[in-house]
């Protein structure tokens, strides 16, 4: 069998050529989703975003910077009417689904930034709702149109879900923290119940980036500057176009056989306790500079080619709510 070609003329080795995408959570082009959302188009798909309220205006001026135009439709995933609606709208203007990013979180301010111990059963429920169960609201509707997607054989149509490492406590990060463990475990029970028609769940774990959701949580400058001291490969917090790569695979008819799984696209940072920076040793080629404690709170900076040195700048204060979460 021959293999389908993309836009270029190339091999379509991801067989992303004429399907079908809806990446949620694009509030502007230093998002996860908005790389994807390029990622996709270059590779052939037709993309779909989605947005609400106010903030869709953003969204839409972030469409207009992709490689070709791509409509934003209404979805504030707190709203069944809106995923009903959308539901819809894709079922009449594609009639099938081949995979879905789901790149959406939220919590006030009274759920972050170490106000856990009394944060307000309101801004809990919220930032669950958001984060964790608006996977199964979304999911569940788009599951006829996804069974309809996929590839060739029993694979259909792959969701995947943007997440953070949620195996300890991140100071500041709070009820977004317990929100990210629940997100893991609807993932598995949504590849539980839906792997029998075809349908893959699957979540990408990066480590820190700087998006809007990242400058909403107080101590992210000091988690950040943490796993680019300790990751073993190293890390660039401003550099989201490289954590696109995980996403494209779980979407991709590479990973059928996978669903139910946390992909950790985090410099390996899940993976060690002290962190690579107790070797005394430099950070993996190209990362950003790595900096240790000296005596007496003085501070020692290994500084990568081209690469400006981390500093232990106090972080800013509290950023408004933001949909996409770190």
């Amino acid at each position: 069998m021959r293999a389908s070609r993309g836009p270029d003329g190339l091999p379509d080795l991801l067989g992303f050529s004429g399907r079908r995408y809806l990446v949620t959570g694009v509030l502007n082009d230093d998002s996860i989703a908005w790389h994807t959302a390029r990622a996709l188009q270059e590779a052939g798909a037709e993309v779909l975003l989605t947005g609400f309220g106010r903030s869709r205006r953003i969204t839409e001026a972030a469409a207009s910077g992709l490689p070709y135009p791509a409509d934003v439709l209404e979805l504030d995933v707190t709203r069944p009417e809106d995923i009903d609606a959308l539901t819809k709208e894709l079922e009449l203007r594609w009639g099938a689904v081949d995979g879905v990013l789901h790149a959406i979180a939220a919590a006030p301010q009274s759920a972050l930034s170490g106000n856990f111990l009394t944060t307000p059963v309101e801004s809990a429920s919220l930032a669950l709702r958001t984060a964790a169960f608006s996977l199964h609201s979304l999911t569940t509707a788009l599951a006829p149109l996804l069974r309809e997607g996929g590839g060739a054989g029993a694979a259909r149509g792959s969701v995947v879900g943007l997440d953070f490492d949620s195996s300890g406590a991140w100071p500041g990060y709070d009820w977004m923290g317990v929100g990210k463990a629940t997100l893991g475990a609807v993932c598995r029970y949504l590849a539980l119940y839906l792997g029998r028609s075809g349908i893959r769940v699957n979540l990408v774990a990066a480590g820190p980036v700087e998006t809007v959701a990242g400058r909403a949580v107080s101590t992210f400058d000091r988690i950040a500057e943490r796993w680019e001291q300790e990751a073993p490969l190293g890390w660039n917090r401003a550099d989201p176009a490289r954590l696109v790569g995980p996403v494209l695979f779980l979407l991709s008819d590479l990973a059928a056989t996978v669903t139910g799984e946390i992909v950790h696209a985090d410099g390996g940072m899940h993976a060690v306790r002290m962190g690579a920076g107790a070797l005394g040793e430099p950070p993996g080629p190209g990362a950003p500079a790595r900096t240790a404690a000296g005596p007496a709170g003085a501070t020692r900076t290994n500084t990568g080619p081209g690469v400006p040195p981390a500093t232990n700048a106090t972080p800013a204060g509290p950023s408004p709510t933001s949909k996409e979460t770190l």
